[in-house]
């Protein structure tokens, strides 16, 4: 792929040594220019959103409730097909803080939760969402096993304690205490995330080795915005070539899309190399290039200008909008109460 442009300077010839002139070593300068590295040239990633993309988007939430919708209503978008029902009573969630377990009241953990997942200053709507989604995963997350149930930052969501609370976050909590989101009358595990960039993904495509759920299929998200709804990200070769150690053979030519999921987010790519070509996971090209998010397409920027790498899954490009919004916030869903489920109580 880089190697087009050394076709385009076979009319630079080089001049004989005895006669070193300015023309001569212009043309020569010329040469060397077109046989340059590839480390001049730049990778180009075009993308949208921040995050995973499965589940319930954080700044699509505060777009919906900004809109009229209702927490139930919104959550009854992200998780397809689910309704509303009630956490176990007395449960607590076992969090690993500081390497030691610290067992908390399910209401208190997620009091500590909602103000250091979103601002205090976001309609109520976006809050009760947040605190009905983020109780759900508290209790259906397992991330260390029978040992403890989530971390207290990222690699579960974040948990701040007392010191985050806010009255605005409280009010929140409470006014949806104990209420979780199921399906078929189970628990059913909450994912979110910042942003979509205008469309959410089916878990499987996101999660290698996930299974389907029905409750966490991709969906358009049309209010989705903030500052990570689109972005640039530029990485010379020199560099996309270090981060992508091990997965390049010979030099570093550039990145191949092989399929996308149901929005516009990578599932699988080939990293290309002088020497062939290896395939990636979207999730791992992206963590490796240091992307927002698997949703990005590629260009390559040299001295001949800009051109697009070769993608085969045909979607639309990262410019693409989702279909209009509805023209009103539908009727809430129907709550279904006494809803049971495993507890994460130790």
């Amino acid at each position: 792929m880089l190697d087009q442009h050394l076709s385009d300077c076979s009319h630079v010839q080089s001049p004989p040594i005895r006669r070193v002139t300015l023309a001569a070593l212009a043309a020569l300068a010329a040469l060397l220019l077109c046989a340059g590295p590839a480390g001049a040239s730049e990778l180009v990633a075009y993308g949208a959103g921040n995050g995973h993309g499965v589940g319930m988007s954080q700044q699509g939430a505060l777009g919906y409730a900004e809109h009229g919708w209702s927490y139930e209503a919104i959550l009854a978008h992200y998780y397809t097909g689910t309704a509303l029902g009630s956490a176990p009573p007395k449960t607590v969630v076992r969090v690993l803080v500081g390497g030691k377990v610290r067992k908390i009241a399910l209401e208190t953990y997620v009091r500590g939760v909602v103000a250091a997942e979103v601002s205090s200053g976001w309609p109520m709507a976006a809050l009760e969402a947040q605190a009905v989604a983020s109780r759900t995963y508290a209790i259906t997350a397992h991330a260390g096993g029978s040992k403890f149930d989530v971390y207290p930052d990222t690699r579960s969501q974040m948990y701040l304690g007392k010191a985050a609370e806010t009255t605005r976050t409280n009010v929140a909590v409470a006014a949806t205490a104990g209420q979780i989101v199921t399906y078929e009358g189970k628990p059913a595990i909450t994912y979110f995330f910042a942003s979509s960039g205008g469309r959410t993904e089916s878990v499987q495509n996101a999660f290698g080795g996930s299974t389907p759920e029905p409750w966490l299929l991709g969906v358009s998200d049309p209010y989705d915005a903030g500052p990570m709804h689109r972005w640039t990200v530029t990485i010379s070769f020199k560099s996309a070539a270090s981060r992508l150690s091990g997965l390049v053979s010979g030099s570093f030519r550039g990145i191949e899309v092989l399929k996308r999921g149901t929005s516009p987010r990578i599932v699988s790519a080939d990293v290309l190399g002088s020497k062939g070509r290896t395939l990636v996971s979207g999730p791992e090209l992206a963590a490796r290039l240091g992307l927002y998010d698997t949703w990005a397409y590629f260009s390559v920027t040299d001295a001949h200008g800009t051109r697009p790498e070769p993608d085969l899954s045909r979607q639309p490009a990262a410019g693409s909008e989702p279909a209009p919004p509805p023209t009103g916030p539908p009727a809430a869903p129907a709550r279904v109460t006494g809803a049971g489920g495993t507890s994460a109580t130790a």
